[in-house]
């Protein structure tokens, strides 16, 4: 199976992170897209290094300047992405609105934004395509794919939650980055898998994060 899988400046790269790892391991085909913004968050909360913007001439198109998808499931990235020798993972470059996913014909599975911006919630509200995540976004909507956007801000205000209800009315899963404890986390990393693992639920994912909830425990 085959996902983009987009991240804009919101807290929460552990979310992304996690998603990432998850596909992979369940042998998917994980397109990545990164806001600028989304790799100053990345790197500030994980200390991602892109190692990836020095790309290679043949890499490069001359006509735009834009990166052609790299895959990036080498030493460093490897590591960091949690890659087991299953899935690929590509990174695409964000201002590439000629790529292949931009077009409601290349065949993807769905589509999660996560960590999503309200910048992001805003241009998806609109019909915004600025740049390839907005656009692969869009064609998600028209094509009628699975689109799932894991937001991460508080307190919202009614512009916010206004524009959240447009992107619901449209089709679009939304999935708030709100962590539960009836579960019992004991680690940072089990309240982390909460809310990827209902990320994953709405996009449609076969890969099993949690255990479901299977009622109180007898007295």
């Amino acid at each position: 199976m085959r996902y983009v899988v987009a991240a804009t400046g919101a807290s929460g790269a552990p979310y992304l992170r996690r998603v990432v790892e998850a596909l992979l391991a369940g042998g998917c085909r994980v397109d990545l897209i990164i806001s600028p913004a989304g790799r100053v968050v990345l790197a500030d909360e994980l200390g991602w290094r892109a190692d990836g913007d020095g790309f290679a001439p043949e890499e490069v198109d001359e006509r735009s300047g834009w990166h052609r998808p790299r895959r990036l499931l080498g030493g460093y990235q490897a590591g960091f992405w949690g890659y087991r020798g299953r899935g690929e993972l590509y990174l695409y470059d964000v201002r590439d609105v000629s790529s292949d996913v931009a077009s409601g014909s290349t065949r993807v599975d769905g589509m999660v934004v996560v960590p999503c911006s309200m910048s992001t919630v805003a241009a998806l509200a609109v019909g915004q395509s600025g740049n390839l995540i907005e656009r692969a976004a869009d064609v998600a909507l028209k094509e009628g794919r699975r689109l799932v956007i894991v937001p991460r801000e508080t307190p919202l205000h009614a512009i916010h939650l206004r524009n959240l209800l447009t992107l619901a009315e449209a089709g679009v899963r939304v999935v708030p980055a709100m962590p539960a404890f009836y579960h019992r986390p004991r680690t940072l990393e089990e309240i982390v898998d909460f809310v990827a693992a209902r990320a994953l639920a709405a996009l449609g994912a076969p890969v099993d994060l949690v255990r479901p909830w299977t009622g109180l425990p007898d007295a």
